[in-house]
């Protein structure tokens, strides 16, 4: 078994952000165990993109140009992906956990009969001791993931079937350029020698996407609110705020469970993971799942009534009191002084 593999997403003329997190990481996993990073990218058009993936420490590049690979359909990548996995034979093989990482990693895991987590947040690389069996293994990748509905954090490892894959969710993972001038080794694939014909029967004829009204992952300044807020009432106080200084609204797990504000703002393990300079927490406890979405933000102020919540040992900034109080003083200050 033999490299680190990134599957590259293509989407609208660019590769996702998800994919460029990946390559950070794969980049430090290959570090560890000695081997090379490896990134595959399928699509129409892929000219100059090349330059743009060398810049993450990519050592060998896998690119196939062709329309039959674009837009995304399932079949054209799986068979594409795993005929030159089979080739390759990489040890370890990362996706993003977006709409097209979870269609095709089931595929190609269950083509190559290997062990798939999906929805990781965190990859590491350790030792893994089968007393029973009496076997120990040396270099596995520890998969990461919140279980039962967030409540533990359970690490996985595949010890005998190979490659050891996951899928890891958008904005767990930095991203970190290791060198502009940096030229990866290009391999130019012929999609034709790994389609068949069957793998042709669906074509898309006409595509409608929607983008998500809510982006708090590029937002730099972060207003969640959790159960504390007490209510859907008081959480539009959030969103006078956030309104007032540019801000987004997000929320805790809590406080979409009570309905106060919508899924898609969820921040935490079983949400989204977010990097603000500024993260403003309105009555939120700081339970151990929203922290791991949160805590490297580079600033943070707690507005809560208990003064032992935990998150504010986590906070650089912490005002006691009550919230109807305190964010309707905030907007009128901010209006007040702002030019």
């Amino acid at each position: 078994m033999n490299n680190v593999c990134v599957y590259c997403e293509f989407e609208e003329g660019k590769i996702q952000e998800v994919s460029f997190e990946l390559l950070t990481k794969g980049r430090s996993l290959a570090n560890q165990l000695n081997c090379k990073l490896e990134a595959l990218l399928l699509g129409e058009n892929l000219g100059g993109l090349e330059k743009e993936i060398s810049r993450y420490g990519v050592d060998i590049l896998y690119m196939a140009d062709d329309k039959r690979l674009y837009p995304y359909t399932t079949l054209p990548h799986t068979a594409v992906a795993v005929g030159l996995f089979r080739e390759t034979k990489p040890q370890i093989v990362l996706m993003g956990a977006t709409s097209i990482g979870r269609d095709l990693g089931p595929r190609i895991s269950s083509s190559l009969t290997s062990g798939l987590t999906a929805d990781c947040t965190n990859l590491e690389i350790g030792d893994y001791e089968d007393k029973k069996a009496g076997k120990k293994y040396e270099h596995l990748l520890y998969q990461i993931r919140p279980a039962f509905g967030g409540n533990i954090v359970a690490t996985i490892v595949n010890p005998d079937n190979r490659p050891q894959m996951a899928t890891v969710r958008e904005g767990v993972m930095k991203k970190e350029i290791v060198s502009d001038t940096h030229k990866a080794e290009v391999v130019y694939l012929d999609a034709g020698q790994f389609l068949r014909e069957e793998d042709l029967v669906v074509k898309i004829i006409e595509r409608h996407m929607e983008t998500s009204k809510v982006n708090l992952k590029n937002s730099s300044i972060i207003i969640a609110g959790g159960y504390g807020v007490g209510s859907k009432e008081n959480f539009n106080l959030l969103y006078e705020l956030a309104h007032a200084i540019g801000a987004e609204v997000g929320a805790s797990r809590a406080a979409v469970d009570a309905g106060y504000t919508d899924k898609e703002r969820q921040i935490g393990q079983t949400g989204i993971t977010v990097r603000p300079k500024l993260y403003i927490a309105c009555g939120i406890s700081g339970q151990i799942q929203h922290i791991a979405g949160m805590q490297d933000s580079a600033m943070v102020i707690s507005i809560n009534n208990d003064a032992n919540a935990p998150i504010n040992k986590l906070a650089d900034y912490v005002i006691q009191g009550n919230l109807e109080t305190i964010i309707p003083k905030m907007i009128s200050y901010y209006k007040k002084n702002i030019k």
